[in-house]
């Protein structure tokens, strides 16, 4: 729960794949704005690579990408907003959206939060370190993930899901490192910038559990790309 709030089985439903292919395209468009070419545009090249993960089909990525560069006609403009505040029991919480409409993204993020409470601007950020985070997984056998670390250039490794590694570095660091780690014996299956919680809390599972539902809720919206939360793993 550390790095980023991942609601329980869902990339198992469908309603949930298709909400993570939507977010999907809106950072392939947004990150399309400064270039169509994957190899010029390194934060372009960061989100086809977390689309194949998923197997978004390839039509719907290219059409992103498109779309995003104005190749299809004017291209669609989003606005990356950030909020924060606490869920149920001072649970810190950094939510990021995009959006083509600023004003109706915050009143329904305000309801979203009415069992917790929205702040303003810096209000938990403090409560974070500002990362990059970059998912990798071994490529051939006796790799070892702390010493692909520090000669990849990262500041520091940890478990992540699914026997791949999390790798922690700076944020201007970040597609310098995700692109030395392949030489290191490791395969990148995501990068991108995030937030990890300096003090993560500790909660009992009745507590737990009406956090998670809050959770859900604020992932269940459209605009929501991602869900920072100051949880322990």
């Amino acid at each position: 729960m550390g790095a980023q709030w991942k609601a329980k089985h869902k990339d198992l439903a469908a309603n949930a794949r298709g909400r993570l292919f939507g977010k999907l395209s809106k950072e392939l468009m947004v990150a399309a704005r400064n270039g169509a070419d994957p190899d010029m545009n390194p934060r372009l090249r960061m989100v086809m690579e977390a689309a194949r993960k998923v197997s978004m089909p390839r039509e719907t990525l290219e059409r992103a990408v498109k779309k995003g560069a104005g190749l299809l006609g004017d291209p669609v403009h989003f606005d990356l907003v950030t909020y924060e505040g606490y869920a149920p029991h001072r649970v810190p919480v950094i939510v990021e959206c995009l959006t083509d409409n600023v004003n109706r993204t915050f009143s329904e993020i305000r309801v979203l939060f009415r069992k917790g409470h929205l702040g303003t601007a810096g209000s938990v950020a403090w409560e974070f370190d500002h990362l990059g985070l970059i998912e990798a997984a071994p490529s051939r056998p006796g790799v070892d993930a702390e010493e692909a670390a520090i000669e990849a250039g990262a500041q520091d490794v940890h478990p992540a899901d699914e026997g791949d590694s999390l790798f922690l570095t700076a944020p201007t660091d970040l597609d310098l490192v995700s692109r030395a780690l392949p030489n290191f014996g490791f395969t990148v299956h995501s990068a991108k910038l995030g937030y990890r919680p300096k003090t993560p809390l500790s909660l009992g599972a009745a507590e737990l559990e009406e956090v998670e539902a809050f959770l859900a809720a604020i992932d269940a919206h459209d605009d929501v790309q991602e869900i920072y939360v100051g949880l322990g793993e």
